[in-house]
């Protein structure tokens, strides 16, 4: 199907389109909010939205609101703006976001299994990058970057307060199942995607969106880990070939995270503190290292052989339209298990000699 959106366009034509189709997504999803901010909260003006959003713990309402209202704008800012980016590009969702179908159940586990293995790691370098400081003539810019996030982490304490059950549901609905939908089909379905094909490099593609994940948060002091997730996001997306598999693994870092904090909140086992900056013992730091190479290494190799399926393809094949017809390309520094050309006498599959590189 023929779509708005051509595959032939520069890719930042593409990112510009997506950038406006996300800035009035935004504006639906804060419309959407007015209104049920009026009708089911009973805010009627915009300073009692302005109050509510500031200080929720202020108000009885305050936390049912504040979930709704980031859930939502999360869904629909970034999830319906990339789903409607691929709607007017002519391509089916799942053609666009896993060509690579179907694929095994425990892929799915290895991406969860990943995250839980960097987790002593992760301690280490949120301890360093927590206590990192700003060159000294900008000393002042360092202590606005520590007091927003503060607040930040006040308002996270607050929303992560799990007093009941259905409380903690809601919280891994909001916190874990929307961002990992959501977050995962922009930052790597649609920006990665396209970065990739700007740059004609998948490390380019995959170091830049992680780069853009970690920043568009705004927390200078957590920048290094959440680019380092976003990093391992990248890659298992494109040695995977299917959005399923980094979703997986943004469920499974944000979702471990609520149920330590929900079990340490009902006094259940002596679990890890998630909230804390401070580093586990290195010996556990460095032994998450040496497993996550380990593991990467292994899943570099799996996720990366060709899957029994006609639609074996990778998320950032490139097609190029010539005289002889469609080719697909694919960026220099990954050569596929299998190239397929479609010409006057039809398709073509040929094998390379040569093993999947990443």
């Amino acid at each position: 199907m023929k779509g708005f959106v051509s595959s032939r366009w520069h890719p930042i034509v593409t990112l510009l389109i997506w950038a406006a189709l996300m800035l009035g997504a935004f504006c639906i999803g804060y419309l959407l909010i007015l209104l049920l901010g009026r009708s089911v909260f009973g805010l009627a003006s915009l300073s009692d939205f302005s109050a509510v959003m500031q200080s929720p713990q202020r108000y009885p309402q305050g936390w049912a609101f504040t979930m709704l209202s980031q859930g939502l704008l999360l869904f629909i800012g970034f999830g319906c703006s990339a789903l409607a980016l691929v709607a007017l590009s002519g391509s089916g969702i799942v053609p666009y976001f896993a060509p690579r179908r179907p694929i095994p159940g425990w892929w799915l586990l290895a991406a969860g299994l990943l995250i839980l293995v960097t987790i002593p790691l992760m301690s280490g370098l949120i301890d360093w990058n927590a206590h990192a400081h700003f060159p000294a003539f900008l000393k002042d810019m360092e202590a606005s970057a520590r007091a927003m996030e503060d607040r930040a982490q006040e308002l996270t304490k607050y929303l992560t307060q799990f007093s009941s059950p259905a409380r903690f549901l809601i919280g891994l609905l909001v916190i874990a199942v929307v961002p990992a939908i959501s977050e995962e089909l922009v930052f790597r379905g649609v920006i990665q995607r396209n970065l990739v094909q700007w740059f004609g490099s998948r490390h380019v593609g995959v170091w830049t969106a992680a780069v853009i994940f970690s920043a568009i948060h705004f927390q200078f002091f957590g920048f290094v880990p959440r680019l380092v997730l976003g990093v391992l996001l990248g890659y298992l997306y494109e040695w995977s070939g299917n959005i399923l598999v980094p979703m997986a693994a943004h469920f499974t870092q944000n979702a471990f995270q609520l149920v330590l904090l929900y079990l340490q909140q009902r006094h259940i086992g002596n679990a890890f503190n998630p909230d804390s900056t401070e580093s586990l013992p290195w010996p556990l730091v460095l032994g998450s290292a040496a497993l996550t190479a380990l593991l990467l290494l292994s899943l570099r190799r799996w996720l990366a052989a060709p899957v029994a399926t006609d639609e074996a393809a990778l998320p950032t094949e490139m097609h190029t339209l010539s005289s002889g017809g469609a080719a697909v390309t694919t960026p220099t520094s990954y050569v596929p298990p299998m190239g397929r050309t479609l010409g006057r006498a039809g398709i073509d599959g040929s094998r390379e000699d040569s093993p999947a590189q990443s």
